[in-house]
């Protein structure tokens, strides 16, 4: 039984506004996790998805591979948004799940960045994003079941050391 509501979480070495870019800036999407290009209407009731790069195009994805609607906006401490993933029809035919990025900088241990993902309704998703699926090869980078704790790591070790997991 795979949990409705997951989350993770990380602490990274910067600011609170250099991790909402990395979240909501095409620019930075593309170099970490599964490098796709975001675009964010970043207003409550505004658009986003998530584009294609080069290396998905050439594996056959065309099209636009998440979207989903902004729900809440407080830069650079929390967005909300619906999130559906497109790139195959058994996630594409679940319901939108909701994520939820909470960014906050402690006193201690750099800004802690944790993701709250309501996959209630969709098991293929919670499937993906939980990182059951690790070492299923399944698209750009052969990386497709890492989930967020992928996603996380990849995006730490961007911000910190200039360099991704798996280049």
């Amino acid at each position: 039984m795979t949990n409705t509501v997951q989350v993770h979480r990380v602490y990274i070495k910067a600011t609170p506004e250099r991790i909402w870019e990395a979240i909501t800036k095409p620019e930075w999407t593309q170099k970490y996790g599964y490098s796709g290009l975001v675009d964010y209407d970043l207003k409550p009731g505004g658009k986003h998805r998530t584009r294609p790069t080069q290396d998905f195009i050439d594996a056959g994805f065309t099209g636009d591979l998440v979207d989903g609607e902004v729900l809440e906006v407080d830069p650079p401490r929390k967005l909300v948004i619906t999130w559906k993933l497109l790139m195959g029809p058994e996630v594409a035919a679940e319901p939108y799940t909701t994520i939820t990025y909470d960014i906050e900088e402690t006193k201690t241990a750099g800004t802690r960045l944790t993701v709250t993902h309501d996959v209630t309704g969709a098991p293929n998703t919670a499937a993906l994003v939980s990182g059951q699926m690790e070492d299923v090869n399944a698209g750009p980078g052969d990386n497709a079941g890492g989930g967020w704790a992928w996603i996380l790591s990849d995006l730490k070790s961007l911000l910190e050391t200039g360099e991704v997991l798996v280049p």
